[in-house]
């Protein structure tokens, strides 16, 4: 059905419809634009959620997280960051294929309707002037019809009349003559008239109104075709997150399958095991025979501690309940303790001193990799002597093998305080620390007797405290800037959590969301190598960066 035969006399009506149906586009427009914008909204909220619950960095709440169901937990709150992600590429995605392309074309579609109903009106136009043309040419032949035929009847009264002249009757006869003649003339420009008006009708109502009608109906069903497409791709936009939102879920399903109560249980012992037999029985004390009652050889025998002499006036109950007296808690409390940690049950002193080893033990490779830096940078020095001065990195060189060897030796003080926890060697006795006393005060950074003085005869808690400051040593922040010639492999990849001015020498500034690879893992000092390309690389605080280590390339 076409609209120009259809509704040839619906101009008015089909200029409203028309006008209505780019309302409807502009109202589907705004409706995504509206939808847009709750998304970026969602997705920012979700970002801050997320945010809220993330472990603070250097924090308590951060060793909390060692465990299988936090770490759950942990893994949620990235994958929900994750699924913000897509639904701000939602919001992007309508905004270009639907409100930005939608919005070009309703102002298309407006300047092409326009056009249409222009030349509908002038059509109209046309033939309203040839109908006044024809209404005027017929006024015109009816008004001489009448002229002619009073003129006729006056000719006929006047040659009836005898009193009339002759000159008066061959005059009027005249006069009718002429109007007849105009008559004619009016009669024939009537007609020809009249038939150019039927054939502009005729071409009016059956050629120009329905090419015009025709034009304006593709344009209304282009319209219509085009607001289904964008419906259709309102839908697919959102259709191609749900894979990857759908992978959001199934890593948040697989963290949550991966929670293990065993060894979390596991852990807390770990957490908090004190390594302590738990008390024995308490002996009657009988004091029906006060002059007898003393400390039974059974007692003394039956004691779970290493078989050393209890104090004159303790009793076995006096020993085996140490754990439980306030006054050493509240020394706990505190947090002073001596530099071995003896302060602390073996179970707890054991991983406090292999966590110390393992701290200094990174504190001398990053020394090392910094002092094998300044070699480097020497090399190049003694090389190209217009690069630098070798000699102005001698002093830094000499420093660092000093704080190596202060680290080394911090660090065998410390192995052997952890070898006496675990057993491989046997515990001081107080002649052995008084033998050990003469080296230790040749060797003021070797081990210090003092700690192992505070420790009680059973390996108790002490209230002393440590008189031994703990030795500091200087970091130093220096950029590997002449490492190997060639590249670094690449171990794995990173996502950029947030944006990074790198304006240090050494680093990189990256965006948030970019996805860079890693060269080299956190040593300990907070700071990841990264490279973007052959040609960008550097450092950039591990907390900016979420890294997935390549397992090939960790395990090799």
């Amino acid at each position: 059905m076409s609209w120009g035969t259809e509704l040839w006399d619906q101009f008015d009506n089909l200029e409203k419809h028309t006008q209505w149906g780019i309302d409807v586009l502009e109202k589907y427009i705004k409706f995504v634009k509206e939808r847009t914008e709750i998304e970026l909204s969602y997705a920012k909220q979700l970002r801050n959620l997320s945010k809220k619950y993330q472990p603070k960095k250097n924090s308590k709440e951060e060793e909390e997280y060692r465990y299988t169901s936090t770490r759950a937990f942990l893994a949620t709150l990235n994958e929900m960051n994750d699924y913000a992600g897509q639904h701000e590429v939602i919001s992007e995605n309508m905004t270009s294929l639907i409100t930005g392309e939608l919005t070009r074309y309703v102002q298309e579609l407006k300047q092409e309707r326009k056009s249409h109903f222009h030349d509908g009106r002038k059509a109209q136009q046309h033939i309203e002037t040839c109908w006044k043309q024809l209404e005027a040419s017929k006024r015109r032949f009816e008004r001489d019809c009448k002229e002619a035929d009073r003129a006729q009847q006056y000719f006929e009264k006047m040659d009836a009349d005898i009193n009339v002249t002759k000159a008066d009757v061959e005059k009027a006869r005249q006069q009718a003559q002429l109007r007849h003649q105009m008559a004619e003339d009016s009669k024939a420009e009537y007609s020809s008239t009249l038939q150019k008006f039927n054939s502009e009708q005729h071409e009016h109502y059956y050629t120009h109104i329905p090419n015009i009608f025709q034009k304006i109906q593709e344009m209304e069903e282009r319209r219509i075709v085009r607001i289904g497409e964008s419906m259709k791709t309102f839908a697919e936009v959102d259709r191609q997150v749900i894979p990857i939102i759908g992978k959001c879920l199934d890593e948040i399903t697989k963290a949550a399958e991966a929670v293990d109560h065993k060894n979390d249980s596991q852990m807390v012992i770990e957490a908090f095991k004190s390594g302590f037999e738990p008390p024995g029985d308490i002996d009657f004390e009988d004091f029906t025979q006060p002059m007898k009652r003393t400390v039974s050889e059974s007692s003394l025998s039956n004691s779970r501690g290493d078989g050393k002499s209890e104090p004159k006036f303790g009793s076995k109950s006096k020993g085996k309940l140490w754990p439980f007296i306030k006054k050493n808690k509240l020394s706990l409390k505190l947090g002073a303790g001596p530099e071995d940690f003896s302060n602390l049950p073996p179970e707890q002193r054991r991983k406090k001193l292999q966590q110390k080893v393992d701290e200094l033990n990174r504190d001398i490779q990053k020394e090392m990799d910094q002092r094998d830096a300044l070699t480097k940078m020497k090399d190049v020095y003694i090389k190209n002597p217009q690069m630098g001065d070798a000699a102005s990195v001698d002093h830094r060189l000499a420093e660092l093998g000093q704080n190596i060897e202060k680290l080394r030796l911090e660090v065998q003080k410390f192995e052997g305080w952890l070898a006496e926890v675990e057993g491989r060697l046997p515990a001081r006795t107080e002649q052995s620390r008084r033998q050990s006393g003469v080296y230790e005060a040749q060797n003021p950074s070797g081990v210090n007797s003092c700690a192992q003085d505070r420790e009680s005869p059973d390996g108790s808690y002490t209230e002393e405290q440590s008189q031994e400051t703990e030795m500091k040593v200087p970091a130093t922040d220096f950029d590997d800037e002449f490492d190997d010639e060639e590249p670094l492999p690449t171990i794995g990849t990173c996502k950029a959590l947030y944006t990074f001015e790198g304006q240090n020498e050494g680093t990189i500034s990256v965006a948030e969301g970019e996805m860079l690879y890693v060269i080299e893992e956190d040593k300990g000092d907070g700071w990841t190598r990264i490279r973007r390309n052959e040609d960008e690389e550097g450092y950039v605080p591990t907390s900016y960066v979420e890294v997935y280590l390549d397992k090939n390339a960790k395990d090799s």
